[in-house]
């Protein structure tokens, strides 16, 4: 299809505001060419408006791929997609910069997200990403425009998928070594309060997943979500997703909203899925009120980064230095560090345990580390796992 055409196809069906239906687009190409195109050249402009105009369009083959966790876009012709074994360049094109900018508007709008020269960027969920391979998508969704992106419409998805492996599944692909599998049996057993940290795409998630399947039965988890990745097997979780608001500016349910939320719920445990705002307050505060056994996860780059890291995020929430290390030392008790290898895949690096010293100040010691074996936290954390199960 020429450009003009295409331009004028796209904006009647704009106008019209009605269902894309191959039907509806059709009419459309005959009406704007006249009816001068034959059904061969109708049914060829069809296939290529769908591509644009429905789903992630060229970029849905490689979102609806079996093992896609990413695809990013940073020019017309540079397109790369992470399928768990790290970045490639893939073959796909786009016809030209203008191509990008309209895909990312248009996922943009289904998110309920602006997207335009006022506002350059935007961070968005798209909850149900219609497929043309008759799959039904969970995406983060964040793009820039240009001047801001210097080199053109920048589009990064990432595809969420449930989280559900348990840990012998994670053990038999070498993500947890066999060592380390015991010791996380023994905190879930022993109710230590745990965070999951590593760097994006490490697999804090799924390591989070498979330790909530390993909790009793018995227990009533509340899993608190910005977007909602985590389905443990365990038959008693609830799951509150936070939401944005909508292009009003409305309608906003934050996670520190959801926790407060949580904690009126009844919960045995409570977990965040990542910890990345003044939340960590009310976090600390639950798991400092009786409630033991909670989780989350946070970015970090190593274990002995937590401390440093939740000083950060705590000040978002009016926490001073003091009272987050006199909140953290009481609450969390282990971190489970995620990494991925060189080749691209993911393990179970490091455990800490954290240690308050006399001043107050919290500190991590490696009690594991998946090169080296028992740290010099080792003691403490065997001393803490037959302590707490005793209680």
């Amino acid at each position: 299809m020429n450009a003009p055409l295409l331009d004028r196809v796209r904006e009647r069906l704009a106008a019209d505001g009605v269902p894309l239906r191959p039907s509806v687009v059709a009419a459309a190409i005959r009406a704007e060419s006249g009816g001068v195109l034959g059904d061969t050249e109708v049914l060829t402009n069809l296939r290529e408006l769908q591509t644009e105009l429905v789903g992630a369009g060229i970029l849905e083959p490689l979102l609806t791929a079996p093992d896609t966790t990413d695809v990013l876009v940073t020019a017309p012709d540079a397109v790369w997609v992470d399928d768990g074994t790290g970045l490639r360049r893939t073959g796909v094109r786009f016809a030209d910069e203008a191509a990008v900018r309209r895909l990312a508007q248009r996922l943009a709008l289904t998110a309920g997200r602006r997207l335009d020269d006022a506002q350059p960027w935007v961070d968005g969920h798209l909850a149900d990403l219609g497929s043309a391979a008759g799959k039904t998508l969970n995406v983060r969704l964040h793009a820039m425009l240009p001047p801001i992106a210097a080199g053109g419409t920048c589009l990064s998805l990432r595809v969420l998928r449930p989280a559900s492996q348990d840990l012998d599944a994670l053990a038999a692909t070498g993500t947890i070594p066999a060592e380390a599998a015991t010791l996380l049996h023994g905190i879930i057993a022993a109710r230590l309060a745990f965070v999951v940290s590593g760097g994006t795409g490490s697999g804090k998630t799924t390591l989070l997943a498979a330790l909530l399947g390993a909790i009793p039965a018995r227990e009533r988890i509340l899993c608190v979500e910005d977007a909602a990745e985590l389905a443990p097997r365990h038959p008693h979780l609830v799951s509150l997703v936070a939401r944005a608001a909508n292009v009003e500016g409305v309608g906003e349910v934050t996670v520190r909203d959801l926790v407060r939320q949580a904690l009126r719920m009844r919960p045995d445990r409570i977990v965040v899925g990542e910890v990345r705002g003044a939340e960590v307050v009310d976090l600390l505060t639950a798991l400092n009120t009786g409630h033991d056994g909670g989780a989350g996860t946070v970015h970090a780059n190593s274990p002995g980064e937590i401390p440093a890291r939740f000083e950060a995020l705590a000040a978002l929430g009016g926490l001073d230095r003091a009272a987050l290390h006199s909140q953290l030392g009481a609450a969390i008790h282990v971190v489970l560090h995620m990494s991925r290898t060189r080749s691209g895949g993911r393990r179970l690096a490091e455990i800490g345990v954290l240690h308050r010293d006399r001043d107050g100040q919290v500190s991590v010691l490696p009690s594991w580390n998946a090169d080296t074996g028992p740290g010099e936290g080792a003691d403490a954390l065997r001393r803490l796992v037959d302590r707490r199960s005793r209680t």
